[in-house]
C-alpha cells in the first residue's frame, strides 16, 4: 500500500513542514487494516460470532458513523474491549481522511505503550515515549501517546500539536481528566480544536464534582447534573454475552484486636454490627502484616488458585496492598508460602511497567502491587485476587475487580478474596449497577425548606473532628487478627455458613473447578451450601435449610436493591448524606448495615423510607 496523499485543501503546518506524510503499514489489496482488527484484542475473540467485532463494539461503531459526533463518550465495563472500538474508529477516520492523526491520552506511562502494542498490530503507529521537550513526533509514526500529567505540564504545546493538523484525541479513562481542577482545564485547553475527540472510560462515576472535560451534563429528575454516555456496556450485558468472566467473592471473617489511640484494648468481629470507626479499625486489624488474618486469606487464595491452574495452567493471582511496605511484606509470606517470590510492583520503580509485561507474558504466580495494576493495565491471565487494601471508593473498587474479568476463553472464572467488611461487601455485591458522574450535590435540607436538626448537624460535624483529630494523633496498634472463612458473594446470592480456615467447608469452596460457566457456578454452590447444611443438621432439615436460606438471599438481594434506590432519591430530597440515612434506619429498624442485614431487617427499613416519603415519620 502506498502512502495515504494529503487533501489537496489542507494546508502545511508547522510540523508537516519538516515531516514527511505518516506511511501507512502495508496490507492486502482485499483488505483495510480496519478489517483485520483483532476481534477483542488481544486474543480474545467472543464465542459464537461470525463478526470481527463483538456485537456491542459492531452497535456502538454504527452508532458513531451515524452520528458522526464531534464528542463521543463510550462507557464500557472493563474487559470488554473499548480499546478494540477505539482503534477501529481511529483506523477508519485515518482511511477516510476525515483526521490525519491520532493522539491518545492514558492515565500511566505504562498504558501509553499498551495502546501503542495494540495501534501497531492494526496498522496505526503511535509514539508512546513522546516526550514533551521534543516538540513533535516522527515521520514514521501517525500520532503519539501522552499522560494526562504530560498533558496538564504544557498544555500550550499540545493545543499546538492538535490544531497542526486534523487529529482524533482518543481520550482513555476520561474520568482522570477531573483528577485535579488543573488537569481539567488543560486537557480542554490542549484538545478544544481537534476535529474529533473519543472518551472512553470504564467507571465513569467520581465521588467529587469537578467536571470531565468534553462530556456532556444533563439533569436527572431531582435537578442535579449527570454524566450522560453516548454509548454504554455494563458489566451485566458483558456477562450475559460471556465476555467477561463471572467474579465470585470469597469473603473472611475473624477476630480482631486492637490499642485505640486512647490506650483502650478492643476486640470485635470483623464484618459484626459496630460503627463506621470501629470497622475501619478492625478492617486495619485484619491488614496488618504481622497478624494472622493475611498469611490465612492468602494461603487460601493461594489453594484457590492451584486449583485454577489445573484447568488453566498459566493463571496467576495479584494482591492488592495499601501501601509499599505492606505489598512488601505481603510478596514475603507469599515466598515463604509457595516457595516462588512473587513480582512486585511499586509506582515509583522505574522497572515497574517491565515487569507488569513480564508478569502479563509469564508463568508465575503471583504479582503483588499497590495501586499500579488497579486500572486498564491488561494482564488476562488474572484469575485469583485478593483486595487487602484500605481504599474503599466504587470507583476504585471497581477498576481493581476489572483486573479480573477479562475473558480468555469460555468457562474461566475470577475469584476476589475480600475482607468481610460492610461496605466492600455491598460493593461486590452491586457489581452489576451502572453509575455516572454527578456534577452537582443534592441541595442541603435547609436550602429546600425541609425540617432542619441543628443538634443533629453539630452532632455529625464534632463527630468527623474527633476522627479527624485521632488520625492526626496515629497512636493506633493493631494487636491480634484471627481470620476465619465468611461467606461466598455470587450474582446476588449468599453462600456458606461460616467455617474455620483449613476446614472441610471451606476447602469445598477452595476447590470449585476453574472451568464453569455461570449457571454452573450457581449449581455447584447451592451444592456445596446443601452438604453443608444436612451435614449439620440431617438431610431433610438440611434440604429446608437450603430451600429457606436461597429464598432469603434473593429476597435480601431484591431487598438491598430497592433500599438503595429508596436511600439516594430521600439523600436527594432531604439533602441528608446517603450515610446519614443509613445510620438512623439503623437505629430505628435495628440491625446491622446493609450487606449483613437479614431480609426482615432490609424490609423494614423500606417500610419505613417509604412512610417518610408520604409523611410518617
Amino acid at each position: 500500500m502506498t502512502a495515504r496523499p494529503l487533501p489537496e485543501s489542507e494546508s502545511v503546518d508547522l510540523f508537516t513542514a519538516t515531516e514527511e506524510p505518516p506511511q501507512r503499514l502495508p496490507q492486502s489489496p482485499s483488505s483495510s487494516a480496519a478489517s483485520q482488527l483483532s476481534p477483542a484484542f488481544p486474543r480474545r475473540a467472543p464465542w459464537g460470532t461470525a463478526s470481527n467485532l463483538r456485537a456491542w463494539q459492531a452497535e456502538a461503531l454504527a452508532l458513531y458513523h451515524e452520528r458522526s459526533p464531534r464528542d463521543f463518550l463510550a462507557v464500557a465495563t472493563p474487559g470488554a474491549g473499548k480499546t478494540t472500538f477505539a482503534l477501529r474508529v481511529a483506523t477508519e477516520l485515518l482511511e477516510s481522511g476525515v483526521v490525519r492523526r491520532v493522539t491518545v491520552v492514558a492515565p500511566t506511562e505504562h498504558l501509553k505503550h499498551q495502546w501503542a502494542d495494540a495501534a501497531a498490530r492494526v496498522g496505526i503507529r503511535i509514539d508512546p515515549s513522546f516526550k514533551n521537550s521534543q516538540g513533535r513526533h516522527g515521520s514514521h509514526y501517525d500520532g503519539v501517546a501522552l499522560t494526562y500529567a504530560q498533558v496538564a505540564a504544557k498544555p500550550a504545546l499540545h493545543r499546538a500539536r492538535t490544531e497542526a493538523a486534523r487529529t482524533l484525541v482518543i481520550l482513555d479513562e476520561v474520568h482522570h481528566a477531573g483528577d485535579a481542577l488543573s488537569w481539567g482545564e488543560a486537557v480542554r485547553d490542549a484538545f478544544e480544536g481537534a476535529t474529533r475527540r473519543l472518551a472512553l472510560t470504564g467507571t465513569p462515576f467520581r465521588s467529587d464534582t469537578a467536571p470531565i472535560p468534553f462530556v456532556t451534563y444533563e439533569p436527572d429528575p431531582d435537578g442535579v447534573r449527570r454524566s450522560k454516555a453516548d454509548y454504554t456496556y455494563g458489566y451485566g450485558d458483558a456477562l450475559r454475552d460471556h465476555v467477561v468472566r463471572p467474579v465470585l467473592f470469597m469473603t473472611y471473617s475473624g477476630q480482631m484486636r486492637w490499642r485505640t489511640r486512647a490506650g483502650d484494648e478492643v476486640s470485635a468481629r470483623l464484618g459484626e454490627a459496630m460503627t463506621k470507626d470501629m470497622h475501619a479499625q478492625a478492617w486495619r486489624t485484619a491488614l496488618d502484616p504481622n497478624g494472622e488474618w493475611i498469611p490465612s486469606v492468602l494461603a487460601a487464595a493461594d489453594k484457590r488458585l492451584a486449583e485454577m491452574r489445573r484447568a488453566v495452567p498459566d493463571a496467576g493471582g495479584l494482591v492488592i496492598a495499601s501501601d509499599q511496605s505492606d505489598a512488601r511484606a505481603y510478596a514475603g509470606h507469599l515466598a515463604r508460602l509457595t516457595g516462588e517470590s512473587p513480582t512486585v510492583v511499586l509506582s515509583d520503580d522505574d522497572g515497574a511497567s517491565a515487569r507488569i509485561d513480564e508478569f502479563a507474558a509469564g508463568t508465575q504466580r503471583w504479582m503483588v502491587a499497590v495501586r499500579m495494576v488497579s486500572e486498564g493495565v491488561d494482564v488476562p491471565r488474572l484469575a485469583v485476587g485478593v483486595y487487602a487494601t484500605s481504599t474503599s471508593t466504587p470507583l476504585f473498587f471497581a477498576q481493581a475487580v476489572g483486573r479480573f474479568v477479562r475473558a480468555r476463553k469460555r468457562g474461566e472464572t475470577a475469584s476476589v478474596f475480600l475482607p468481610s467488611v460492610p461496605l466492600l461487601l455491598e460493593l461486590a455485591n452491586g457489581m452489576e449497577i451502572e453509575r455516572d458522574h454527578a456534577l452537582d450535590r443534592p441541595q442541603t435540607a435547609e436550602e429546600q425548606g425541609i425540617d432542619y436538626d441543628p443538634e443533629a448537624a453539630l452532632l455529625e460535624a464534632a463527630n468527623r473532628e474527633e476522627k479527624a483529630s485521632g488520625e492526626l494523633e496515629g497512636s493506633f496498634q493493631a494487636l491480634e487478627a484471627q481470620a476465619s472463612f465468611d461467606r461466598v458473594l455470587f450474582d446476588g446470592g449468599e453462600f456458606g455458613t461460616g467455617a474455620d480456615v483449613g476446614s472441610a467447608e471451606e476447602l469445598d469452596f477452595l476447590g470449585l473447578p476453574g472451568l464453569l460457566e455461570a449457571d454452573q457456578v450457581t449449581t455447584l454452590l447451592r451444592q456445596r451450601q446443601a452438604e453443608h447444611l444436612r451435614g449439620r443438621g440431617g438431610a431433610t432439615s438440611g434440604e429446608a435449610a437450603l430451600e429457606r436460606s436461597e429464598a432469603e438471599h434473593r429476597r435480601a438481594a431484591e431487598l438491598r436493591k430497592e433500599l438503595s434506590k429508596l436511600v439516594s432519591a430521600w439523600a436527594r430530597k432531604s439533602g441528608r448524606p446517603h450515610g446519614s440515612v443509613h445510620t438512623e434506619l439503623r437505629r430505628r429498624c435495628g440491625g446491622p448495615e446493609v450487606p449483613l442485614a437479614t431480609a426482615e431487617q432490609l424490609q423494614a427499613r423500606v417500610e419505613m423510607v417509604r412512610g417518610w416519603f408520604v409523611g410518617k415519620r
